[in-house]
């Protein structure tokens, strides 16, 4: 059996702008803000981190055409590094990186979702958990069901989102109009960078916050084996994809800013309905629905790849085999989509949606720099590898050093015990590689619990799709 072809370039543009659009730009400007402390500050951040978004895409559609295969980061660390740095890099991504962004996003659409029903106050963190636990499971089983149901879902909340988007910029215009003293007051030269943080930690943190909203620039890369002509969709995806997004992140954040004032936005806790109660009034809702709406479409598209990456890991040997099954009839990796559901339930109860985001940038960096500097020794030792698609070598370089600076700058200034415990995680890994991967200790251990599991999910192994 292998994995159907099914995602053409209009899925390609919706599961990587359907990913990119969805907590982060309702969630993250007023953290943002409060790290950077000015407004022109804010739209600085927000525009270099749609720049880096799009560099590093077309980084990895170098590497993505050079190891056409599903995976991502780990499958490109296990060609270019060897097994062991692999490994590390799938228990990171399966186990932290890629549950983390499910958790925030359930989050984020767990708290636009009752926040029409806790006017005036605060939701309660049980019910904000309850829901987006609940939004968890029912995406992990419209990804379970079908790879077609899903990219469907994609493509719809795509276009729900964009029209969310498109509200809040064309207010923000109507506003403007009526009235252009707020974001003269916001964005005028003498008060745009007035209070503005230079400390290397409080920079790095509002780069976490405003990459998290880019996340999903590298999800192709993770269905590599079901994107047709992955050689010329792949590259023209990412583009369009990561163009239509930065273009409607900066016009929605000079649009919060001509509504709402620095002290309205950091106090927020949903900014797209303090912005919809100002403008929109009685039909302030509609925005607590549409970010619930393009949250969702987000995570969507996070468990659609993070379910792939587990199944590509399995299948290399690297996690056990019963995640490397493929339904029989479905043909989605049910095994790997239910493992990662139970793991971003248990990372939801942990934690919450600022931290979680801190965590999540500060490990998914560290790895993605690796992965930036394997492309850099493919372009000058194997420079004859054959290439589809090609960038010049200072962008990697320059990636690379972005990748290095956010890895680093939550550390320099303020450390934090947080980023240590995620450190020593990490390397726990040695003491399942080790034994189980390396020298293949209790080969037959989970052959029993593999046979029962496949019969009671009716799942197979899968052959490679090239």
């Amino acid at each position: 059996m292998k994995m159907r072809r099914e995602i053409g370039l209009l899925g390609g543009v919706a599961l990587v702008s359907g990913t990119m659009i969805g907590s982060g730009i309702f969630m993250s400007p007023q953290f943002v803000l409060a790290y950077v402390g000015s407004p022109g500050a804010s739209l600085v951040i927000w525009g270099l981190s749609g720049a880096v978004a799009m560099v590093a895409g077309l980084c990895y559609t170098e590497i993505g055409t050079i190891i056409p295969e599903s995976g991502g980061d780990f499958i490109y660390i296990l060609r270019i590094y060897g097994s062991c740095p692999a490994f590390f890099a799938a228990v990171t991504f399966i186990l932290l990186i890629k549950p983390f962004a499910a958790a925030a996003m359930a989050i984020s659409i767990a708290e636009y979702a009752i926040a029409p029903f806790y006017s005036g106050c605060q939701a309660p963190q049980l019910a904000v958990k309850c829901t987006a636990a609940v939004t968890i499971v029912v995406v992990a089983i419209v990804n379970i069901l079908h790879t077609r149901i899903a990219l469907r879902v994609q493509v719809v909340f795509l276009v729900a989102k964009v029209i969310a988007l498109t509200v809040i910029v064309v207010g923000g215009i109507a506003e403007i109009i009526q009235d252009s003293s707020m974001i003269v007051e916001n964005l005028k030269v003498e008060n745009s960078f007035k209070g503005t943080q230079t400390s290397v930690s409080a920079l790095g943190m509002a780069f976490y916050q405003g990459l998290y909203s880019y996340a999903g620039w590298y999800n192709l890369n993770y269905v590599t084996e079901e994107l047709k002509r992955p050689e010329v969709n792949l590259p023209r995806a990412l583009m369009i994809a990561i163009f239509l997004v930065t273009g409607l992140y900066l016009l929605v954040n000079v649009s919060y800013f001509a509504v709402l004032t620095p002290k309205e936005l950091m106090s927020s806790t949903a900014v797209a309905v303090t912005w919809g109660n100002k403008v929109l009034g009685s039909w302030g809702w509609i925005m607590s629905v549409a970010a619930a709406l393009s949250a969702f479409g987000s995570l969507n598209g996070t468990f659609f790849s993070g379910g792939r990456l587990c199944y590509v890991a399995a299948r290399e040997g690297h996690m056990p085999d019963i995640l490397s099954m493929a339904h029989v009839h479905r043909l989605t990796p049910s095994p790997a989509l239910i493992f990662t559901t139970a793991v971003s339930l248990i990372v939801l109860m942990m934690g919450d949606f600022q931290s979680i985001v801190n965590y999540f940038s500060f490990t998914a960096w560290f790895f993605y720099g690796i992965t930036l500097g394997g492309l850099i020794y493919l372009k000058i030792k194997k420079p004859d590898l054959p290439r589809p698609y090609s960038v010049p070598i200072f962008l990697p370089i320059v990636v690379l050093l972005v990748a290095v600076f956010l890895v680093l700058a939550p550390i320099i200034d303020q450390p934090e015990i947080e980023y240590l415990y995620v450190t020593l995680f990490i390397l726990s890994g040695a003491l399942v590689y080790v034994p189980f991967i390396h020298f293949k200790l209790f080969p037959g251990l989970f052959d029993k619990v593999t046979v029962f599991l496949q019969l009671f999910l009716e799942v197979v192994p899968v052959a490679k799709n090239l």
